[in-house]
């Protein structure tokens, strides 16, 4: 039989079958055998080209016309540890790193890169380019790569040296960033609001409110009883709710420099060879005593400008060096540096430190003393300089700094204690690390225990996020071994051992039987409270006043004339159901409820609306009111134009690449 299917497969008839076949794989399915298994990259994003805006999502057509863009494994990777770091800035000690690796976070960091990959697709593809000129004002504008203020040629070169980015690499990311945003920048840029629209919105936030209202209080708890199946019925819809928390049981030993015995005081030949040892510490500069007079020039300046300044300068300096001229009048009597010119000019003693522009202080540590500088010029002028005294450097002898010697000896003498204590700690542990109690009766030390506790509970160093993250990761949770140190203050740490491991699970009905009930009487006191408000809203609608109502029920009415959006009586809640409320017709009010965090039930009437007059505000607020309304409508115009894009395009995420 086999033999008679090979000699029918032969042949034209084989040849067709296989052209068939060929088809459907061809245009249909081809690449998910092909291709996505030895994918290189995290992500494509794939769209037609512009000249075949219509090209079908077929694989051979996609493959030969679209034009598409890649997120590479690199890419992806730097972009995630951007954001670690970023978030390990923001959060601090609070940062969470094993929570970070979460799927959902990787693919938070994901899509921004495939977004940014559709709007830089978007602009290529409608012909949208960044010239050179833009990119290196881009670059020019980066801080990190500026001196005092400019852009420096030098720093920008080491800096790309230390990232390992060659200027021409550099600059081509620069953009593609640029590229990328050009879309989307524009349509922002782009947003307006008419005047009828700003009037809306002004009448809208400026509109004021009449209220009234009674607070009806959180109900008395309920007491009565929960038979069984009200109980299995509220927990069988409420299971979520109902969890025992992930739980570690520890044991730990703390490390604290301050337990450890005072370090003898160190002696006069040790204090002296640290002296010896570091010497060039205890040297006092020279110092210089100076005045000066500035004769600003602004920058941007003509030549004729910065010429009429130096020479006012060159005048100065003559009239300084006249016999018996009082530079520090002079100095009054040009205020170029309000600072120093109410003091005579006097800038006080000058080290060589760089606390002064480096033309300044080049000149101060050239003149002698008492003399009068020719005009030197800096970027904020020309200065006159008037060095009134020089104090040589000197040698602080030993008896002047030997009491800050001893606290740095004895400092460093603790420090070196506590390692020893740490090291010798650590070392003992790692020789049997599922277990503590040797290690520390060796040194000397107490094993502690505590638990179970889950994230967020604990003591002392145990509250510490540092300790946290550590008692429920993974390498201690599984192999019950001992941590390295923690620090949870200076010169005291932490070591700890998870004994135990209890992973979140959900509670038996028995378990939960208590929060349970709990639960179901506190759901019947808020339904009575809040039945109770829906029938003096009805009783509201029906024509009864609110003022009667509460005095029926001993409540206290508070009215407010004119109430301002968002003023938050009694509370923010309440605040945004007022102005939710329908405004009320001729000679109605308009009533609603709110309940509050606290278990409390507002009941409200509206009984009067009061539009806001954009005619009220002034030209300037006016303005710049348009210019926020304009960037709101443009922020949002922009995401607008981000999601069509993406809708237009085929995006392909390869997970194992993540």
């Amino acid at each position: 039989m086999l033999q008679t299917l090979r000699d029918k497969m032969s042949g034209w008839i084989a040849i067709v079958i296989v052209a068939l076949l060929a088809i459907p794989f061809a245009f249909f399915g081809m690449e998910q055998y092909l291709f996505q298994s030895g994918a290189n990259y995290a992500a494509k994003v794939e769209v037609q080209p512009s000249w075949w805006r219509s090209a079908p999502d077929w694989w051979l057509v996609r493959r030969l016309a679209w034009e598409s863009e890649e997120v590479s494994p690199e890419e992806f990777r730097e972009a995630f540890e951007a954001e670690r770091q970023r978030r390990r800035q923001v959060e601090g000690e609070a940062f969470d790193a094993r929570a970070f690796e979460s799927p959902e976070t990787k693919r938070e960091v994901l899509e921004a890169l495939i977004d940014r990959k559709v709007l830089q697709l978007a602009a290529v593809r409608d012909g949208m380019a960044v010239g050179d000129s833009r990119v290196r004002e881009a670059i020019e504008g980066i801080q990190a790569f500026q001196v005092d203020g400019r852009f420096d040629e030098q720093r920008y070169l080491l800096t790309l040296q230390s990232q390992g980015y060659s200027p021409r690499a550099f600059q081509e990311m620069v953009r593609e960033d640029l590229q990328a945003g050009l879309l989307a920048g524009q349509v922002a840029r782009s947003a307006f609001t008419t005047p009828s629209e700003t009037d809306r919105v002004m009448a809208l936030l400026g509109e004021r409110r009449d209220v009234a209202f009674v607070v009806l209080p959180a109900p008395e708890p309920d007491t009565g009883a929960v038979a069984a199946a009200e109980i299995q019925a509220w927990y069988d819809a409420h299971r979520d709710e109902y969890r025992a928390p992930e739980q570690v049981t520890l044991e730990y030993v703390e490390l604290d420099s301050s337990s450890l015995p005072a370090a003898p005081e160190p002696d006069e030949a040790t204090l002296r060879q640290r002296y010896e040892q570091e010497k060039a510490r205890f040297v006092e500069p020279e110092q210089r005593l100076v005045s000066h007079i500035l004769v600003p020039v602004e920058e941007g300046a003509d030549e004729s400008a910065q010429q009429a300044a130096e020479a006012k300068a060159r005048q100065i300096a003559e009239q300084a060096r006249a016999a018996g001229a009082d530079f520090a009048e002079l100095a009054r009597a040009n205020p170029g540096d309000p600072g120093s010119a109410a003091n005579g000019g006097d800038l006080g003693w000058v080290r060589r430190d760089g606390g002064m522009v480096k033309p300044f202080e080049d000149a101060v540590f050239a003149a002698e003393a008492g003399s009068v500088s020719d005009p030197v010029r800096s970027e904020f002028g020309w200065h006159v300089i008037q060095l009134r005294e020089v104090r040589t450097g000197h040698q602080v002898p030993f008896e002047q700094v030997r009491e800050t010697l001893a606290q740095e000896q004895a400092q460093a003498d603790r420090e070196r204690a506590f390692n020893d204590l740490v090291g010798g700690f650590v070392d003992e542990v790692y020789r049997n690390p599922t277990e503590l109690t040797a290690a520390a009766k060796k040194a000397g030390l107490q094993v502690q225990t505590a638990g179970p506790i889950a994230r967020g509970e604990g003591e002392g160093v145990l509250a510490v996020p540092a300790v946290q993250r550590a008692a429920f990761s993974e390498s201690l949770v599984q192999d019950n071994t001992a941590s390295d140190p923690i620090e949870v203050g200076p010169d005291r740490s932490v070591i700890i051992r998870v004994t135990k491991h209890e992973p979140e699970r959900a509670l038996a009905v028995g378990e939960a039987r208590e929060r349970i009930v709990a639960a179901i009487r506190a759901d019947r006191a808020s339904r009575r409270v809040q039945a109770q408000a829906e029938a003096m809203v009805e009783k509201l609608k029906a024509g009864e006043t609110l003022q009667s109502l509460a005095d029926a029920a001993s409540l206290q009415l508070r009215d407010l004339q004119g109430m301002p959006r968002g003023t938050p009586v009694p509370d923010e809640a309440a605040a945004e159901a007022y102005f939710r409320a329908p405004a009320p017709e001729e000679g109605k009010v308009s009533p609603g409820q709110v309940a509050l965090s606290d278990g409390s039930v507002v009941v409200f009437a509206i009984s009067k609306v009061t539009p806001g007059d954009g005619s009220e505000a002034s030209d300037a607020e006016r303005d710049m009111f348009v210019q926020q309304m304009a960037a709101m409508v443009g922020s949002e115009d922009a995401q607008t134009l981000q999601r069509a894009l993406r809708r237009q395009m085929k995006v392909t995420v390869v997970e194992s690449k993540l």
